[in-house]
């Protein structure tokens, strides 16, 4: 283990990444449960870095400080408090224990990517690994701890469950993957077709703002949404086919699936009660762009969103630089302040000095 320790004393420091989702999770059942399985992309160079001091603190009285980027965060710092409320009885230590956390981001600040699945799955690799050393257990790098990091990060952030693991994962629980489960994500059992193995993922920064729903709301409004058992239904289906692509190289499939899952999430949107649209005018731009490009050069290159403007192109490693050059000479404009962040297909988090 990489960690200074000194009986109960010490720190860590994990790095773990962003996801986009390729099949959505939209909507929750139970607490922090998923109404659908879903499927994402562990991304490489977008990620949080986070560093835990433990220190033992008031007998039976839990308490901890907060900085992100070496300032106080009181909004944040809010969410944590009931995060360590929930999570306290699965990681008994806390109860007598303070912690010092120190977080940062690789990628820049309102920069249009979901730090949430980053943020909080880098807290739970940290908190798993202290509760490791503090038992002087030799090792974090097993099954168990991943499943219970992943479990913990889920209970912070749905998606956090994602990025605990590199590569493909499934979160929710579903026949068509075997060991599957809503309490935790988990890796693909099954080696994808090479054509997959260096995805790439050029975010569009179409807007930095505030989103006008938060995607807990966003996930609120599903419970008693009129199209929501269909919408359940159909990510499942979709989930199947997507398998299929993945595993056969199928390129014409995995964009047909993940674009339709796009468009799917935000017609949910739309069709909410009440109704909302998260996507703006340059969104649009770019999707009718990015379909015609394809249609005339038959690069296989697809569009994805998460829950905003902000638009994610996915592609094969072998075209990037006739994908480089079409995002260059015809969708920066359409971005804000030309801003596009380069990532790929990622090996999921590590621990660091």
């Amino acid at each position: 283990m990489i960690a200074s320790v000194k009986g109960s004393t010490g720190k860590i420091t994990w790095q773990s990444p962003s996801n986009i989702a390729l099949i959505k999770y939209w909507g929750k059942k139970g607490f922090q449960l998923p109404a659908n399985p879903s499927l994402s992309m562990t991304l490489s160079k977008a990620a949080t870095i986070t560093s835990v001091n433990f220190r033992p603190g008031e007998t039976g009285k839990f308490s901890f400080d907060f900085l992100f980027e070496g300032k106080e965060n009181p909004a944040f710092s809010g969410k944590l408090k009931v995060f360590f409320e929930t999570v306290q009885h699965e990681l008994q230590f806390l109860s007598n224990y303070h912690l010092s956390i120190e977080s940062s981001n690789t990628f820049p600040h309102s920069a249009g990517i979901a730090s949430s699945a980053s943020s909080m799955s880098a807290l739970a690799l940290c908190l798993c690994a202290v509760e490791r050393m503090i038992a002087n257990e030799n090792t974090v790098a097993d099954d168990v701890f991943f499943r219970k990091a992943s479990h913990i990060a889920r209970i912070g952030s749905g998606s956090a469950a994602r990025s605990i693991y590199g590569g493909f994962v499934s979160w929710g629980e579903t026949s068509l993957i075997p060991e599957s489960s809503d309490l935790t994500a988990s890796p693909l059992a099954f080696p994808v077709h090479e054509v997959f193995h260096e995805l790439r993922d050029s975010i569009l920064i179409v807007s930095k703002g505030e989103k006008k729903v938060s995607s807990s709301a966003g996930h609120n409004l599903m419970n008693g949404h009129f199209y929501a058992q269909s919408r359940y239904k159909h990510a499942a289906y979709n989930l199947g086919l997507l398998l299929k692509a993945l595993e056969s190289g199928n390129t014409e499939r995995f964009i047909a699936i993940v674009e339709n899952e796009a468009m799917t999430l935000h017609a949910l949107m739309m069709a909410s009660n009440p109704g909302y649209i998260l996507l703006e005018a340059n969104t649009l731009k770019i999707i009718e762009k990015t379909r015609q490009f394809r249609q005339d050069t038959a690069i296989p290159m697809c569009f994805t969103l998460d829950a905003g403007p902000n638009v994610h192109l996915l592609y094969p490693g072998f075209v990037k630089d006739k994908v480089k050059s079409f995002i260059s000479n015809e969708l920066k404009p359409f971005c804000q302040n030309s801003q596009v962040i380069d990532d790929q297909l990622g090996n999921g988090p590590e621990i660091l000095k």
